[in-house]
């Protein structure tokens, strides 16, 4: 049997009743798992799809950057999620995949979890997972999301990712050896199907005070940079949408997107 079959094999013991509510591809490479979804688009079978990759060529993060993957020492894949026809486009989703992995690396016994807007999931102020949510419209009016997630688990030596300046693994944030791939992705789609249920029915609102306890820029001065002017401002928490609540000179400015950085007072981004 090959390690991917050895994988999915694992997995699905993992998940015991609930392997019935996913279709499971885990594969040795591909350029992307959020790409290869969207570009494979499985058929509608009442199933979550999940593709996951020992290793991506071309693994994506926010804003065309780059997500950098490791065999064996990361955890990649995405879900495909599916909306009833008619639902109006879904607000704070990757804020309400966030949540669930900040739940699910707590359980496992990960402290210093923090969420950062709009997608990264720190430990201690240091990046450990990365998460990318693209939609897709179909053509009887539903609406797909494709949910990409990739989580360090052992870096190797001198690791350097794109754009941070501190990163971790659940090597280092663990103070005993880290769960199994194959255990610690059933752990986090339980955790995913139990908050998407949830989110489904009540939408962000239900799952906004879980998300606030874990803000990692609370009441601090951040600075949003995206493709217009940089915006300074106190973080004053998100909305019941998702967006972010940035207390500015002229008032509460609603961001919708962006790159969140702390900025100390009387100086520059950092």
């Amino acid at each position: 049997m090959s390690d991917t079959s050895t994988n999915t094999a694992s997995l699905l013991s993992h998940l015991g009743p609930l392997a019935s509510r996913f279709a499971i591809a885990w594969i040795d490479s591909c350029a992307s798992t959020n790409s290869s979804l969207m570009e494979r688009m499985p058929g509608d079978d009442g199933r979550a799809h999940v593709l996951v990759a020992d290793r991506q060529t071309a693994g994506r993060g926010r804003r065309g950057r780059q997500w950098q993957s490791w065999p064996e020492g990361s955890l990649t894949f995405s879900l495909l999620w599916r909306f009833a026809a008619g639902t109006p486009a879904p607000a704070g989703l990757s804020l309400a995949a966030g949540l669930a992995v900040a739940r699910t690396l707590e359980r496992i016994g990960v402290s210093g979890v923090q969420l950062k807007w709009p997608n990264d999931v720190l430990v201690n102020g240091e990046k450990l997972v990365g998460i990318l949510v693209e939609l897709q419209p179909a053509r009887d009016r539903s609406l797909a999301a494709v949910i990409g997630i990739g989580i360090n688990i052992s870096l190797p030596p001198g690791a350097h990712v794109e754009h941070h300046a501190g990163v971790t693994d659940l090597a280092r944030a663990l103070e005993s050896p880290p769960p199994s791939r194959p255990a610690l992705l059933a752990h986090l789609l339980a955790e995913l199907q139990q908050l998407f249920d949830l989110y489904a029915v009540a939408g962000f609102t239900a799952l906004k005070s879980a998300w606030e306890q874990r803000n990692a820029f609370a009441e601090l001065p951040v600075r949003i940079s995206g493709e217009h002017a940089a915006v300074d401002g106190i973080c004053r928490g998100v909305d019941d949408d998702g967006a972010l609540l940035l207390d500015t000179a002229d008032g509460i400015q609603r961001i919708l997107a962006g790159d969140v950085s702390l900025r100390p007072l009387g100086g520059e981004s950092a």
